[in-house]
Formats: structure tokens, sequence, C-alpha cells
């Protein structure tokens, strides 16, 4: 399928490659949004996306990538890949961050038969996702293009880039339980409010608790 090939032409191939690839499926205003960089959307904002991607293959030019699955929301024209990856330092030994992100590719569409902008090719969702989506034949079917890429992780998953062994992974792991404890807490100890909100407000509706005690 497509987009695996893509999220590896752009991770694993050769400096040459890799800017071909961006400047074939991204627009030119196209955004990028990480943890630890964004770009903006503008007029040649895809460049800084070029830059991003060729220090993230400096730093780390072995990179082990797995698609675990995509999907595709084809009314909002938005992909979510979900990925693991190894990511590793070169410069600092036995480093290595095993993390799991989803990544969110908005795309931008153009009908096949409208004159088409001058950047590259476009990119078919339907061919990535679930094969039961509708595929139009070649004369109709329109073109795609990525317009922002959104890599989301989870704090877990976000702090194995600052610990080597794990130390912060745990602690916030430990935070989690905590946290949980305190739902679980808060939970029985305000039972009433939500005895209330059962009978009296009848769910979320717009009747403040202080609405249903003025009757």
């Amino acid at each position: 399928s497509e987009i695996p090939r893509v999220i590896r032409l752009l991770t694993q191939s050769t400096p040459s490659t890799q800017r071909a690839t961006i400047e074939k499926y991204f627009t030119p205003s196209a955004s990028f949004t990480h943890p630890f960089c964004r770009t903006g959307s503008f007029e040649g904002s895809r460049w800084l996306i070029w830059c991003i991607y060729r220090w993230y293959k400096i730093m780390s030019p072995r990179i082990e990538i797995t698609i675990d699955g995509i999907a595709y929301d084809e009314k909002n024209l938005t992909l979510y890949v979900h990925i693991h990856q190894v990511f590793r330092i070169w410069v600092i030994p036995f480093f290595n961050a095993p993390v799991s992100l989803v990544t969110v590719l908005r795309l931008v569409r153009y009908p096949s038969l409208s004159p088409q902008p001058s950047y590259s090719t476009p990119i078919n969702p339907n061919e990535t996702a679930n094969n039961s989506l509708h595929r139009s034949t070649s004369s109709e079917k329109p073109l795609y293009f990525i317009q922002s890429q959104n890599d989301l992780y989870q704090v877990n998953e976000f702090f194995k880039f600052f610990s080597q062994f794990g130390v912060l992974s745990v602690l916030l792991l430990l935070w989690q339980f905590a946290a949980t404890a305190l739902c679980i807490a808060g939970a029985m100890i305000f039972w009433p409010i939500s005895w209330v909100e059962q009978n009296v407000i009848g769910g979320n509706r717009e009747k403040s608790i202080g609405d249903a005690v003025r009757g």
C-alpha cells in the first residue's frame, strides 16, 4: 500500500530520495507538528519539513519502523497511522528509544479533471486503508496531497526519548496508577453529585446543579 511506502521513504531513504518524497507528496504550505518542533503553515513551509526529516535522519541513520495499522476518515480527509519505531542516536552509545505513536495526516483533494498543482504525485488513501472504501474509476478519481502531519505520543512514550533505562517511564507509570486511585476515591466520596445528576438533572443537559437546587 502507498502510505507505508511513503513513510519508509521519509525515514529510511537517502537524502535525495527523502527530499524528493516530501516535494512529491506534501503541499508547498504543508505543516508538521511534533512534541519537539513545529513548522506552521505558509507558502514554502514544506522546506522546513525537509530540514526536520533531514536532521532526524542525521541523528538516527538507522531507524526501525513498523506500521501497525492505518485508518482513513473519508469525510474529514484524514489518515491515522499507528507506528512503532526504534530511534537511536549514533553519538550516544547504547541509546535507543522504542516508541509508539499515531501520525495524523490531513489531506487536500483535487478533482482529477481540474488543473493540478505544480507539485507532485498524489496520495490515494483508498489504497492504504479499508479495502471496502469506494474506488472510483481512473477518469473520475480525485487526487490527494498531504497538507499537515501531526505526530501524537502518549506521555510515557514521549519520556522514552529522555530516559535511557526507562526510569522516567516507571515513575510516570506509578503516577498514573496513583491518579487512578484518586479517581476511584473521588468517585466514591462525591457519589451524591452523581445521584443528583442521575435523578434530578438527568444527564448532560444545560441545567446546572445550582439550577436544580433552586428548582
